[in-house]
């Protein structure tokens, strides 16, 4: 890997290692141990992030349904035409062959 230009020249080692020896140390604590979640308290907390959903409405879900059903035949159509010149091509190099 190359080295990084400064004003005067490369840098060399002994800059990088001084410089690497000057750098703070960050020390990273152990993870506290899980604490155990009793089966009544787990279901309390499920239900609590239930009410927090927020469900579309029914013309959002039609409109999102429908949107996704013009982008397929879009797509769908995309990919039929470029499997048709591909056929074609593909058919037409071959033709040399034989």
């Amino acid at each position: 890997m190359a080295k990084a230009k400064t004003p005067r020249g490369r840098r060399n080692t002994a800059t990088q290692t001084a410089a690497a020896q000057g750098a703070a140390t960050v020390s990273v604590d152990a993870p506290s141990p899980k604490k155990k979640t009793s089966i009544p308290q787990f279901i309390s907390e499920v239900r609590a992030e239930a009410r927090k959903i927020t469900w579309p409405s029914r013309k959002e879900t039609w409109i999102t349904s429908v949107m996704v059903f013009i982008m397929v035949v879009i797509a769908s159509i995309f990919f039929w035409v470029v499997d048709f010149f591909l056929t074609i091509g593909s058919k037409f190099i071959l033709s040399f062959g034989g």
